[in-house]
């Protein structure tokens, strides 16, 4: 059964992001497990919403599906065949090289394809996709926001699409032509040497990314290239109750390449330490120093929180 997530933080499906925000804020506040009457598990599901649907691309997903899923790709078949484009013997071959012999699953998919197609990857050879590359930063950042969550503004120097020509490598107006690489194909035809013999296997053109076309004028301010390296502002949202050290991961915020997908940023929060307290799974831990008379007699004592100051009473007779 899928979750209603809008129900969940208390809004409604055309809710904007700041309804959203100011919604999770509250009802993160109300239900945190560090404060009296508040409920772990609620505080989980509030949590868990407002990270779908803070997210444009998670909350695109959830609102056409009902769900949300960080998984990918079909699943398997009849006795342990693939059901999609996956391998059919249970493991992946495509990462296994034999000392300049080629990859192991450019060999078996042209062995057992009989050359009409690879057996990795459903017919008519593998298609590459090009991705960037994966980038990784470290953010500080104080107790009480790792508690309650924050949002914060990043300045990181990457690899981005080119703002003239959006990651076509042409100028602005330019017609396109055959890809001289791969005389427009898209994908190269390579003669591999193997422990099996010899065997040809197809890869994606690097030189057009597979479209088997590219521009006849190149873009002047990249060069063609498609990307610039650039600073650019990146807004994170930390999300409350995250422990020191751990990873935040933004998809597609990484490093960007021309006719492909970008790569991932993964943001490291180190948490500051509070003078008062200290942090054990989901509780908050401080040592008060109390008076022998007051252990004895028993007593009140104002003590602060990360809200406001509460009073606490010491029991008569109290042991150390």
């Amino acid at each position: 059964m899928s979750k209603d997530y809008y129900n969940t933080l208390g809004v409604e499906k055309g809710a904007s992001k700041e309804e959203i925000k100011n919604a999770f804020h509250k009802l993160a506040h109300k239900y945190h497990p560090d404060k009296k009457g508040g409920d772990e598990g609620k505080f989980k599901e509030i949590n868990e919403a407002y990270q779908i649907l803070s997210d444009d691309r998670k909350r695109a997903q959830y609102d056409q599906f009902g769900t949300y899923s960080t998984g990918g790709g079909q699943g398997a078949g009849f006795g342990g065949f693939s059901a999609g484009g996956g391998s059919a013997f249970g493991g992946d071959f495509d990462n296994i090289n034999f000392g300049g012999m080629g990859d192991l699953g450019d060999i078996f998919g042209e062995f057992f394809s009989g050359g009409g197609g690879s057996a990795f990857g459903g017919g008519g050879g593998r298609r590459e996709v090009r991705r960037g590359r994966d980038i990784s930063t470290e953010i500080e950042i104080a107790f009480h926001e790792a508690i309650f969550g924050a949002e914060r503004n990043l300045l990181i120097t990457k690899t981005s699409l080119c703002e003239i020509c959006q990651g076509s490598g042409g100028q602005r107006g330019s017609a396109m032509k055959k890809c001289e690489s791969c005389n427009g194909a898209g994908k190269i035809h390579e003669t591999k040497r193997s422990i099996f013999g010899t065997f040809t296997s197809v890869r994606a053109c690097d030189a057009c990314g597979a479209t088997g076309e590219v521009p006849a004028e190149k873009c002047s301010d990249c060069r063609g290239g498609g990307v610039l390296k650039r600073e650019q502002e990146i807004k994170v949202i930390i999300p409350a109750g995250i422990k020191d050290g751990e990873m935040i991961r933004m998809s597609g915020m990484g490093e960007a390449v021309s006719r492909g997908t970008p790569g991932d940023l993964y943001i490291k929060v180190n948490v500051e330490p509070h003078r008062i307290y200290r942090r054990e799974g989901n509780n908050l831990i401080m040592d008060l120093n109390v008076r022998l008379s007051d252990a004895l007699l028993g007593t009140e004592y104002t003590i602060p929180t990360l809200e406001e100051p509460v009073k606490i009473k010491i029991p008569e007779g109290i042991s150390f």
